[in-house]
């Protein structure tokens, strides 16, 4: 016979709140898991946004011409989450920012040569390390459990000193068609004449070039990168079309025009003397973007070799008479100040190419009158004299000199014994980091260096020049 449990026993009045004890604290805990580690992404993506902008302001840094190791690191910093930065954030008990500039192969690959900054980096790596208070998930810690009372989070990005799309360009490109660039290059870096390796590294320019807006696709574009082809000594205004058309041939060549500094631009007619090739187009590419091919049909990838026709070869060389740069520069400076006000917010480049000698003997209007422009006397000090203009006005002017002497004496640069190409030339670009030369031309070789871009061929140094119209860009971390 079963005997009932005694009243005191038999009660279940209770037996649910140990139960409710423990339930509350485990839905607690993960109430306060789920709380924290949300706060906790939320902090990450803060994190990586401040890691994404130190990066990009340390690969902007790190293109300065005084840049250093110590100057990336602290740009890199001043746009971290650490406490004092533009980024800081309150939330971080803690942040640890590592900043370290890199040389990468892929990066150099694009151009963007590790030689080309101060420390001998193309790309600088962030690492941030912060730590956050938890804060729900504290409350275990009341019925006797271990919880953590901070957690840590990382962020890393990596970016390239130079490869984004930044502003809309107008570049001017200048190249020497004088009789000394007819002459063969026997270096293995060419192998050719060198107006032909010349036009090559023209070609190399263009492909890296943006011809069309973002907006564009391959049947229609709209002018992004545009560039005109100019060329000393002066051809007729109504030749042009022999250096632009298939099959191509050599122009008359007037004496040298001298167009006056700051002069409104109009492009020649007629039988006029002029420096002009190919007005200012974006319609060089096949793809309308950047690497591409060029357009074997555009008046620009025919007067730079590309149209691949054998009876087509590009700008060749007339000669006529001997160099002269000044004038070449005002004229092409003339055009720049054209194209960006037709352009609103594009930005202006020349690039020149020459041997070096400025030794002309006929000049329209040319007198013995020191180095009064125009003038037959000290022609490298007036291309210094030009091109010093053109960047005053707000264009950068890169200089390549193809195997040019560094021999001072007056028949390099016609009665001025103190200059010689090699250095005319260096005065000539805007810094020193946009002077470039081909030391190892057949002619001349190891004469001439840049102390800023060494030991580059003429495809490399187009390369290089195309990417300094690029800005910082982020990549993927592990790029090598």
């Amino acid at each position: 016979m079963n005997r009932p449990l005694p009243r005191f026993l038999a009660g279940e009045a209770g037996q649910m709140l140990p139960l409710m004890a423990m339930l509350s604290a485990l839905l607690l805990a993960l109430g306060g898991i789920c709380i924290d580690v949300g706060h906790a992404f939320v902090c990450k993506r803060e994190l990586q946004a401040s890691a994404d902008a130190a990066a990009l302001a340390g690969a902007y840094a790190l293109s300065a011409s005084n840049a250093t190791v110590g100057s990336v690191q602290a740009v890199a910093g001043s746009y971290s989450s650490a406490p004092g930065s533009n980024n800081a954030n309150p939330v971080f008990t803690s942040d640890v920012v590592t900043t370290t500039p890199k040389c990468l192969t892929t990066v150099s690959n694009w151009g963007v040569l590790c030689s080309s900054s101060n420390t001998g980096d193309n790309a600088v790596q962030v690492l941030e390390t912060a730590t956050i208070n938890t804060w729900f998930i504290r409350i275990v810690s009341v019925f006797g459990g271990k919880s953590a009372q901070s957690m840590t989070i990382q962020a890393e990005a990596t970016a390239a000193m130079r490869g984004a799309t930044n502003a809309q360009y107008n570049v001017a490109i200048v190249i020497d068609t004088t009789n000394s660039m007819g002459s063969q290059d026997n270096d293995a870096n060419c192998g050719n004449t060198r107006i032909y390796c010349a036009l090559q590294g023209v070609q190399v320019l263009l492909q890296a070039l943006s011809p069309c807006g973002p907006s564009s696709n391959g049947s229609s574009c709209v002018p992004f990168d545009q560039v005109s082809m100019f060329t000393f000594p002066n051809i007729q205004a109504n030749n042009a079309v022999d250096d632009t058309t298939c099959p191509t041939k050599n122009p008359a060549i007037p004496a040298y025009s001298t167009p006056g500094a700051g002069a409104g631009w109009s492009t020649p007619t007629g039988a006029a003397a002029s420096y002009q090739v190919t007005s200012y187009l974006s319609n060089y590419s096949k793809t309308n973007k950047a690497s591409g091919g060029l357009d074997p049909n555009s008046a620009l990838s025919i007067a730079a070799g590309a149209s691949g026709k054998s009876n087509c070869q590009g700008l060749q060389t007339p000669g006529g008479d001997g160099t002269y740069y000044a004038g070449a520069v005002y004229a092409a400076q003339s055009s720049l100040i054209a194209a960006e006000a037709a352009n609103p917010g594009s930005k202006n480049a020349m690039i020149i190419l020459t041997d070096g000698a400025a030794n002309t003997g006929k000049m329209t209007g040319g007198k013995h009158a020191g180095n009064t422009y125009p003038s037959l006397d000290d022609q490298c000090a007036q291309g210094i004299a030009a091109a010093h203009f053109a960047s005053a006005q707000g264009t950068t002017v890169y200089t390549v000199a193809y195997g040019a002497s560094n021999a001072a004496n007056g028949s390099q640069c016609t009665t001025d014994p103190a200059l010689s190409p090699c250095s005319a030339l260096q005065q000539m670009a805007t810094s020193p980091g946009d002077f470039y030369s081909d030391a190892t031309a057949a002619q001349n070789k190891g004469q001439c260096t840049s102390p800023a871009n060494p030991n580059l061929n003429l495809k490399q140094i187009f390369n290089q020049v195309a990417s300094q119209f690029t800005v910082a860009r982020l990549i993927p971390n592990g790029t090598t």
